[in-house]
């Protein structure tokens, strides 16, 4: 466990050194919601602060997960550190907490501006249940993330993850909430994981109950970019370290 943590804080110094990431991560959901949000908010603007703050962590999946790792991954100090004996699990658990730590982030700026230009209001409870539906729905962003970084090259890695990211966000309702996409969009969007995740997320902001069902088809998207990104991993293995 130590050596996640010292690769979580070399991880974060690194990305924190780095302006247009760390403005872009903290900023750009916020900005977002100011822009597109906060005009649909309405008198229960919690639909679209659950779903923003999800915009959020989507972010840092594709960002820290998906693009750092690519560009990391051919730099010569990434190829030196896979050839030590640490297990690879101390690396995967350090980016995780520092992934961990900058979704946080992202996510209090985000309610800090939701708190202050609308009258977002939620119970402690209903608070603790939209974080462990954040942190637990975003598994399967996490997974495409990784498999972004393995099958894709540090150059491509960025328009790839930027198409995701925009596709999903808008295609999952994360923009407007549950009602506002367009017909044809609509109809699609309950095939989308971010539209799974939403139907997660909303019951916890407006008092309801969640449906296993929902959070069955989160898990067979993990499991599926799970595979996906496995696969990537170890086809870079057998490429770079035979």
């Amino acid at each position: 466990m130590r050596l996640a943590f010292v690769y979580a804080r070399t991880q974060t110094l690194e990305l924190v050194r780095i302006p247009g990431f760390t403005i872009a991560t903290f900023a750009f959901p916020s900005l977002f919601f100011v822009l597109f949000g906060l005009p649909r908010a309405g008198r229960h603007p919690e639909l679209l602060v659950a779903s923003y703050a999800a915009f959020a962590v989507l972010g840092v999946g594709f960002f820290q997960f998906g693009v750092s790792a690519a560009i990391e991954r051919v730099t010569p100090w990434a190829v030196f550190v896979r050839t030590l004996p640490a297990p690879a699990a101390a690396r995967i658990a350090g980016r995780a907490l520092s992934a961990l730590l900058f979704a946080v982030v992202a996510v209090a700026a985000l309610v800090t501006v939701a708190l202050t230009t609308t009258s977002t209001s939620l119970s402690g409870g209903e608070w603790l249940r939209l974080g462990v539906a954040l942190l637990v729905g975003s598994l399967p962003f996490v997974m495409l993330g990784v498999a972004v970084a393995y099958w894709t090259s540090p150059k491509s890695a960025l328009p790839v993850a930027n198409i995701l990211y925009m596709l999903l966000a808008y295609a999952g309702g994360l923009w407007t909430g549950p009602n506002g996409l367009p017909h044809a969009v609509a109809r699609l969007s309950p095939y989308t994981p971010t539209r799974q995740w939403g139907d997660v997320l909303w019951p916890t902001v407006a008092g309801t109950a969640w449906s296993w069902q929902h959070w069955l088809a989160l898990l067979g998207y993990t499991v599926f970019f799970g595979a996906l990104a496995a696969w990537g991993y170890r086809r870079d293995e057998g490429q770079r370290f035979r």
